[in-house]
């Protein structure tokens, strides 16, 4: 036990000189901002709330992340919980966001990038294949690592993890360079778009016929959701 709270305290303090040596968002302009969800001004983020109205709890996030998720109604076997300014207004400026990810027995974290963020993962739990693909001519890199180990997913390449046990789950805890990373999931994006890109161009693009494609866009229309 006193071995696993260790292992996640070094994946935190990790984060954190991750993001203090490349954050992507701008730096802030003052000590801090909190995010005034309520505000209606519009702009490239989220407005201050008021200093004076600030309290510790802005800084402060129950968020659980030393327990275990569930991953069985999950389609790819896998469950992210993200903790970023939506759910954290106290992130906001601070260019800086984290994520549990529970894998069960051969669960996938499917082929994503994160538009706006630099992930460092730690392995918390479990042995996971995983890599990323650059931009083209697409090199993968890939490797197996291990629980305590550490790997990083430059900002905005294609990366992917999955569970290479059998019989148990896994988990890891990322760090990201951003208050609000995004997330598009290559599969879902390609085949689950509304409405859906054109059958000719996706025909086209993969080089197979367009009921393929139909029924490609048929899971994903089914359970955009998973």
């Amino acid at each position: 036990m006193a071995s696993s709270s260790s292992l996640f305290i070094f994946a935190i303090l990790l984060g954190l000189v991750s993001w203090q040596a490349a954050a992507y968002d701008p730096s802030p302009l003052q000590d801090f901002c909190v995010a005034d969800m309520k505000s209606p001004v519009q702009v490239n983020g989220f407005p201050c709330k008021d200093p004076m109205a600030v309290n510790p709890d802005d800084f402060f996030n129950p968020a659980m992340l030393d327990q275990p998720r569930d991953t069985m109604k999950s389609k790819v076997g896998s469950n992210v919980t993200n903790i970023n300014v939506i759910n954290f207004t106290g992130l906001n400026t601070l260019g800086i966001s984290l994520a549990r990810i529970d894998y069960g027995p051969l669960g996938v974290n499917t082929p994503h990038i994160h538009p706006r963020a630099t992930e460092l993962l730690t392995v918390l739990e479990g042995t996971l294949y995983l890599g990323f693909v650059t931009s083209n001519p697409n090199r993968l890199f890939s490797k197996v690592v291990k629980k305590g180990d550490v790997f990083v997913f430059p900002k905005a390449m294609i990366h992917f993890q999955m569970n290479l046990a059998h019989d148990k789950p896994a988990a890891a805890l990322s760090s990201l360079s951003s208050q609000n990373p995004g997330v598009i999931t290559i599969a879902n994006a390609v085949f689950g778009s509304k409405p859906p890109i054109s059958d000719d161009v996706l025909a086209t693009a993969f080089q197979v016929e367009k009921d393929l494609i139909h029924w490609l866009q048929s899971q994903f229309w089914e359970n955009n959701n998973y």
